[in-house]
């Protein structure tokens, strides 16, 4: 197996949190409430399509052996997913993208809060990526090399946004632009780590791989039910995110069907 293939994939999404994360160098301080709503709606359409086309159907095509009980693994996987996101998600001191305080209250500053949601909202990213490139690698049925290399292309694409809208925010608190950048490539290097620890557990247990595709699914669709969703949906310019997350599905569908 080509080492060099799977690290190729598993840095993929890094690349693009990085990319976006170095807008903070060309833009204002602060993204327009419009083109929030956008990205933000993107980046759920993209994580969604992700989470089925990515995850769940190979988890359920590598079941299909269990007959009309193909469904347990990526039922028992998804909700295992979502309930490890959501404990997560309560004892991890973090702030939504809009900067509304969430999780338990510390002395941390608000900045950190920050970059900490968006790391949080990362790992499930990271596990996504290394469980596809581990079901490949390991011989698996459901997922090919060009189809763990489009969900990771996918999850990039999404990432570029996401890297913007946790540096803009830092850089209206009146943190400098290197140190913003630099926050928003350290919040994203937890994927490469995330795939690569998720890359080695999943190869030593090669007969949970279906429910190790749903857990990730499980633990995307949490942070687009919990997160992304309700940030596009509030306020103005609603429309704009429902729209850019029609664009954002499509495209991983296509991306996923084209090269899978």
């Amino acid at each position: 197996m080509d080492v060099a293939v799977i690290a190729q994939g598993v840095m993929l999404p890094f690349l693009g949190m990085s990319l976006g994360a170095a807008m903070v160098f060309f833009l204002r301080k602060q993204v327009p409430a419009k083109l929030q709503k956008a990205l933000t709606g993107f980046a759920a359409g993209v994580m969604v399509a992700a989470s089925f086309w990515g995850l769940l159907q190979p988890a359920l095509e590598e079941s299909s052996g269990l007959g009309s009980l193909a469904f347990v693994p990526a039922a028992i996987g998804f909700l295992v997913g979502m309930g490890f996101l959501l404990v997560l998600d309560t004892v991890t001191p973090h702030m939504h993208m809009d900067m509304q305080e969430e999780g338990p209250r510390t002395g941390l500053p608000r900045t950190t809060k920050l970059v900490l949601a968006v790391t949080i909202h990362n790992i499930p990213e990271g596990m996504a990526v290394g469980v596809v490139f581990a079901d490949w690698m390991t011989g698996g049925s459901g997922v090919s090399q060009a189809a763990a290399f489009a969900l990771a292309l996918g999850i990039a694409i999404q990432n570029f946004p996401e890297g913007a809208i946790v540096s803009m925010p830092l850089r209206a608190e009146g943190m400098p632009k290197g140190k913003t950048f630099l926050y928003g490539v350290l919040s994203g290097a937890v994927e490469p780590v995330a795939a690569a620890i998720t890359i080695l557990a999943a190869s030593a247990v090669v007969p949970a791989m279906p429910y190790l595709l749903s857990f990730a699914a499980g633990a995307m669709i949490y942070v687009v039910v919990e997160e992304l969703v309700p940030e596009m949906s509030e306020g103005a310019h609603t429309n704009v995110g429902t729209i850019a997350f029609a664009l954002g599905f499509v495209l991983m569908m296509v991306l996923d069907v084209t090269l899978g």
